[in-house]
């Protein structure tokens, strides 16, 4: 038991830490130590990523639910950083709308541990645990407005779907159960070889279907554009980065890990999902004027690109996948700083309109915000133009070559409404009316996300081997 519970120990760890501060601010004053609870909670997220990213302890624990690899690894270490980072740069934004609640970071917290318990289950009993503390946690910070018709809709509508997409993947369990006879992947994996039951498949089918409305891979992405504009910004800028990082790790921990060895059965879907995910992203963006929903779209297209990178169904496409979801996440944090400052007259504005002549108004901000879209639409030499670089070369050398194309194709369209933005930016009408003021740590992210998307090829080769242990670790 003791090995076991060391596997887990991270966990653990934020658990008892979680359930402290509960306590503590039941018997406190509450909402006043809100502020320095974020501090503290990020700070343990931080001590807790770096803990893990130093730890070389690996095995599978608890008869094989918990399975501990570079790759759980370097999925729990993106997770916990971005959620650090997200929830210091939006104290200003939930204060400031009456938000600061001592429960926000907290609940963080308990969403961060299920995505840590999906990214390394090795069973789909635990996977499923691990996705409902997600799930549950994240359904209460998408309606923390409540006096708020478009946040309580938010958390409905993710509410709704979220137990929808559930349903999917726990009947793709059940059917995954009654014809392998086990829910261990290794188990799987044993049943799956050579020629699969039918049933096996369907169950395998109906399982990608509820992993898609996690990832929220088009035709599963209705909830998406709701619930990124109408929860709190900073909540979006959650959404945004670390639960999608813990639903592809998922994605890509089921089909190679329980349906390894049956890749042409799965690769065929997921290269379709990754086709739609991108041109639904791409063209129903352009249309968008709330800059949070247009993120939305660009999430959609986005997780399509690193799909591509999974349905190659080898170890440099899960590679490719981990390097792009890396770079994704600092885009992303860089580009909701911003959005998060987006004030006029103190009041919030997500008009991509109130962006006129920014250049005037805020040229530094303009300049990294220009930097953050270019990155964005993968225009070189900015680090997202690499991350799309390395899925369509994992799908080249997969023989997707007509994926690959379909996905440039995509990334041009999609070009157009970051470029878009960059237009108003310098070229606008009218003046911006956006409030001058930024709050440091809004800027410290927002910069730092810029300079590491221009500078991050150099370093590019460092994070380049982690991905590569990463990926085989899981594809073996």
């Amino acid at each position: 038991m003791s090995a076991d519970l060391s596997l887990i120990l991270p966990e653990i760890v934020l658990a008892v830490y979680v359930m402290v501060a509960l306590l503590g601010a039941v018997y406190t004053t509450k909402d006043a130590l809100a502020r320095p609870l974020v501090w503290l909670t990020a700070a343990v997220l931080t001590l807790v990523a770096i803990w893990i990213g130093l730890s070389s302890n690996s095995g599978s624990g608890f008869d094989g639910m918990i399975v501990k690899d570079a790759f759980s690894r370097f999925a729990q270490v993106t997770i916990l950083l971005s959620a650090a980072v997200v929830l210091v740069m939006g104290q200003d934004y939930m204060g400031r709308v009456g938000l600061m609640k001592f429960e926000y970071p907290l609940i963080i917290t308990l969403s961060v541990i299920g995505m840590m318990v999906m990214v390394s289950a090795g069973n789909l009993l635990t996977l499923y645990m691990g996705l409902e503390l997600q799930s549950l946690s994240l359904y209460v910070v998408a309606s923390m407005r409540r006096d708020h018709v478009k946040s309580t809709e938010a958390g409905l509508k993710y509410f709704v779907l979220g137990a929808l997409s559930s349903g999917l993947l726990l009947y793709g369990i059940s059917l995954t159960y009654g014809f392998a006879g086990t829910t261990d992947f290794a188990g799987v994996i044993a049943a799956a070889a050579g020629d699969a039951p039918l049933g096996l498949l369907f169950g395998l089918v109906f399982m990608i279907s509820g992993l898609a409305f996690k990832v929220s891979a088009a035709p599963f992405h209705m909830w998406t554009p709701d619930v990124y504009e109408g929860s709190p910004t900073p909540v979006t800028a959650f959404f945004a980065t670390a639960p999608k990082v813990a639903a592809i790790a998922m994605f890509a921990r089921v089909v190679h890990d329980a349906f390894g060895g049956i890749v042409g059965d799965w690769q065929q879907i997921v290269a379709l999902l990754s086709v739609i995910s991108m041109f639904v992203g791409a063209i129903a963006a352009i249309g968008q004027r709330d800059i949070k929903r247009l993120m939305a779209y660009s999430s959609i297209a986005h997780m399509g690109f690193a799909l591509m990178g999974l349905a190659a169904g080898t170890a440099g496409g899960v590679q490719a996948m981990l390097l792009y979801m890396a770079i994704y996440v600092v885009m992303n944090i860089g580009t909701f700083a911003f959005i998060l400052s987006m004030t006029s007259d103190g009041m919030e504005t997500t008009d991509i309109g109130a962006l006129s002549q920014l250049s005037k108004a805020r040229p530094g901000a303009a300049i990294a915000l220009l930097i953050l879209m270019f990155s964005l639409a993968g225009i070189p030499p900015m680090l997202g133009f690499f991350a799309k670089l390395f899925v369509l070369q994992a799908a080249v050398d997969a023989g997707l070559t007509w994926l690959a194309v379909l996905g440039v194709i995509a990334s041009v369209i999609g070009a157009f409404y970051y470029l878009r933005i960059v237009y108003f930016m310098y070229f606008g009408e009218s003046d911006s009316p956006l409030d001058r003021g930024m709050s440091g740590i809004q800027w410290i992210a927002m910069v730092s996300s810029a300079v590491l998307l221009v500078v991050g090829v150099a370093g590019m080769f460092g994070i380049e081997g982690l991905a590569t242990a990463a990926a085989a670790a899981l594809v073996n």
